[in-house]
């Protein structure tokens, strides 16, 4: 199993895509059955309930005043993050993390990184799949408006790209494999994960997704 213990800190807000941080929240509570030191919550601006899309309302468990500490900070996608993209709260209290804390993202959560400067010469990826009203004009593809927001950075179309410190995640079920990957960047051997995938039924999908990884060498601290 190896792996021993890890923390994910998954950032909820008005309007975030429900799948985008349930999917991975969801490979996280399972794996715990293996490893209980493994841990993923919620965390919001403020500690009140926060209407995802469709009306589904979450609880946080943290907020940013409360500073938590994790391994990993995950940003989801969905139609919210188009305010998220200019706020300042956000974006200081993802300065404020140390240095080996993980910045990840779902979807169309890595615009927040991009719109920081945070993906400037290094590999990123969002959502590929337009749904209608991004399909006709003057809608863009996600991914594209990615490009737009960081034209330094270097887009890529794979379903989950690992710059080192930061890994994004595409399209909204995606976060799956984020879940699956951040178990492998805690130090989780493949037995253990693809035993988590298998007990989930997910096992062939796993398998199938597995490679559709870009992946740089961390950098050196």
């Amino acid at each position: 199993m190896v792996g021993g213990g890890f923390r994910l800190g998954i950032y909820v807000f008005k309007d975030v895509e429900i799948v985008d941080f349930a999917a991975p929240y969801g490979v996280f509570a399972v794996a715990r059955r293996f490893d209980p030191e493994l841990d993923a919550f919620l965390i919001a601006d403020a500690l009140r309930p926060v209407q995802a899309q469709a009306g589904f309302t979450v609880l946080p468990n943290y907020s940013f005043s409360d500073q938590p500490a994790m391994d990993a900070f995950l940003i989801p996608g969905g139609f919210g993050t188009r305010q998220e993209v200019s706020n300042r709260r956000l974006h200081e209290f993802i300065r404020t993390q140390p240095n080996d804390t993980l910045l990840t993202s779902v979807c169309t959560g890595s615009w927040i990184y991009a719109k920081m400067g945070l993906l400037d010469g290094i590999p990123a990826t969002s959502r590929k799949e337009p749904d209608p009203v991004e399909a006709r004009p003057p809608g863009k593809v996600p991914i594209d408006r990615l490009a737009s927001l960081a034209p330094a950075c270097q887009i890529s179309r794979a379903r989950v790209v690992d710059a080192g410190r930061i890994i994004t995640a595409g399209g909204i079920a995606s976060g799956m494999e984020l879940g699956f990957h951040l178990l492998r960047r805690a130090g989780y051997d493949e037995n253990l994960i693809s035993e988590v995938a298998r007990v989930m039924e997910y096992h062939d999908a796993y398998k199938l997704y597995r490679d559709d990884l870009e992946a740089i060498e961390p950098p050196r601290t």
